[in-house]
């Protein structure tokens, strides 16, 4: 059976190039060099934004602050705020740009031409050809990145190649696991994040989340044969030789984490399927969290 999810994963390399394509156009409402900026976002939206305030400082642009809509500090001073909401619809993320409407400029990338964030934000990026009918977000999340990337100086055509790379790679080992653990460091925790959720959601599987320093201090206890921990990024000295110890898999490539993370969206697809669950349709979710 054919979903959703499988079309919106393999396109991700595509969808990278044109969002790089269109970023020059919204130059002026992004962050610009120097500002002090907050990206919000729920959920994976969260992950993409955690993803770009680490990438931008790390570059030197400015400071920058990632926070889930729900638990925005409105006590600290920003430039500018960005907000990442797939639909445009979700409550909490409506409700910071409604609440700083007038106070700081704000700017929501989104699929959704009308919607209730477009109306709340002083300026909308619409990336309407990235839209998906899944109920879980992958190819919009992925591209909204693309296109911050490409706004402070990254070239997405050599990671829009080792992503489409990743489209050939045979997830079967990958997918026949009993558990894994997702790691990162620097800016790759986020798509570790990301990762997790993509597993536990569509596949309803137990998948864990850790800075890759952090693993040896405790959550390594649970690493054994039939598991899999997952590196994104440039994994910490003999961190592989102490995984591979306890008999469990070890993951990483050397390429950018997002193009690692198309791999890892294969694999939970894969999983979903091994399992008997409809990826689409994850039990008690929605396309949005609208609270009433």
């Amino acid at each position: 059976m054919n979903f959703h999810i499988d079309a919106e994963i393999v396109t991700q390399p595509e969808n990278w190039l044109e969002a790089a394509r269109v970023a020059p156009n919204y130059a002026d409402v992004l962050p610009q060099p120097g500002e002090r900026v907050a990206v919000v976002g729920c959920g994976t939206s969260w992950f993409m934004s955690m993803a770009f305030a680490s990438l931008r400082e790390s570059l030197g642009l400015g400071e920058a602050d990632a926070f889930t809509a729900s638990e925005m500090n409105y006590e600290r001073k920003y430039d500018r705020v960005i907000a990442l909401t797939r639909t445009g619809t979700t409550t909490e993320t409506v409700g910071v740009l409604e609440r700083l409407k007038g106070s700081v400029p704000t700017v929501v990338i989104t699929a959704q031409t009308d919607s209730p964030a477009t109306a709340a934000a002083d300026d909308a990026i619409v990336l309407e050809f990235c839209g998906e009918q899944s109920v879980v977000s992958t190819r919009f999340a992925t591209s909204s990145l693309a296109l911050l990337r490409a706004h402070i100086g990254q070239d997405l055509s050599p990671i829009s190649a080792q992503a489409a790379e990743m489209l050939t790679i045979p997830v079967d080992e990958l997918a026949n696991v009993e558990q894994i653990s997702f790691l990162g460091t620097g800016w790759a925790i986020a798509m570790a994040f990301e990762a997790a959720l993509k597993t536990r959601e569509t596949a309803q599987f137990w998948a864990e989340t850790h800075p890759a320093m952090d693993y040896r201090h405790g959550p390594i206890s649970i690493a054994q044969a039939g598991r899999l921990v997952w590196c994104f990024g440039e994994p910490p000295k003999n961190l592989q030789r102490d995984v591979e110890a306890t008999g469990a898999r070890f993951e990483t490539r050397d390429i950018d984490p997002m193009a690692h993370l198309v791999l890892a969206h294969r694999t939970a697809a894969a999983i979903a399927r091994l399992r008997g669950v409809n990826p689409d349709q994850p039990r008690h979710l929605s396309r949005s969290v609208v609270l009433v």
